[in-house]
Formats: structure tokens, sequence, C-alpha cells
């Protein structure tokens, strides 16, 4: 699957799908459902990574893969509510934007969806967290698991319906 993310700079995600290959039930009642919570929760205040929706503990200090050294936090939420993980957020020492989340969602998006876990990887580009990669795996009530890796690429400056000034844009690849 080839999709065109574009996020404006209030953060709010939309998507356009460019092509697709694989089963129709999985791109329907799995991936679109699983965007659609994405594009979604992203606009919410309440789906924030901010003290307000979650409890952070410090786990220490580690060099990221021979990389920049990095802030490990645990996060857990305040309550359950769709969007809202439990994991690790891995935080740049030098600018503190966040260049890793995993977890596992605490609610489901969807009846269709029993459990999600997932890592999103950012790198950090003209000084904000641009996504790299969102890897997931999904067990599914009616098709199973299913694993969705998306890698994002030629992240540029697109345009921003909701202010009239420039945002990030960013197209993804999906696979199943």
């Amino acid at each position: 699957m080839r999709v065109l993310k574009q996020i404006s700079r209030v953060g709010h995600s939309t998507y356009r799908v460019l092509s697709f290959q694989g089963d129709d039930t999985v791109k329907r009642e799995v991936i679109a459902r699983y965007l659609q919570m994405d594009q979604g929760v992203r606009q919410e205040d309440q789906m924030a990574i901010v003290p307000a929706n979650y409890k952070f503990r410090f786990k220490g200090q580690r060099d990221a893969n021979m990389g920049p050294s990095v802030y490990v936090f645990e996060v857990t939420p305040r309550k359950k509510r769709v969007g809202l993980f439990k994991g690790e957020l891995w935080l740049d020492a030098e600018t503190c934007l966040p260049i890793l989340e995993k977890g596992r969602l605490v609610k489901s998006p969807s009846l269709v969806m029993k459990r999600v876990n997932f890592e999103r990887g950012y790198n950090i580009e003209q000084g904000m967290s641009v996504p790299e990669y969102l890897t997931s795996t999904i067990e599914a009530r009616i098709v199973g698991r299913v694993e969705l890796s998306v890698e994002y690429s030629n992240f540029a400056p697109g345009s921003d319906e909701d202010t009239g000034k420039s945002a990030p844009a960013t197209v993804a690849e999906a696979s199943e």
C-alpha cells in the first residue's frame, strides 16, 4: 500500500491511498480502521503524550543504537481511552524530541481489533520529529493476526488547510 499522509501544523493527519495490493478484507476491516483511528486521535489534545494523560517513570539514559543519547520513560495512561498506550517513550537527550514510542494500546479502537502492539520511530529533521517507520501487530477478530509495517519517506513541507502555512507531508509505504 502506498499512502500520502499530510500532517497540518495543528496536528491533524489526513491520508490518501495511492495504491493497494492484498486482501480486501484486511484492507477494509483492519488497515482502514487503524488509519482512521490514527487520523482521528492525533488531532485531539486528550491523546497527546503529556502529564495530563500519562504517568511517566524515568527508566534511565541510553545510547540509541550507537547514535545519540536518549532518555527512556515508561508511560502509563491515567485513563483507558482509545489512542492511549502503555509502553515506552524515548526522547533525544539533546532536543527532548521523541525518537521512539512503543507499547500496546490500552483500549481497542474497534470491535474488530482485540489487541494492538506498535513501535513508531522518528528522525529529527529541521528541528522537529518526523515519522520514520511504524510497525504494528494487530490481533483481529475476523482475519486473525495482521502485521502492518509502514515506512515514511519524502518528508517535505506541504500546504496546511487549517492555517494556510506550510506543514509536513510524507509518503508512507505499508505492507501487511
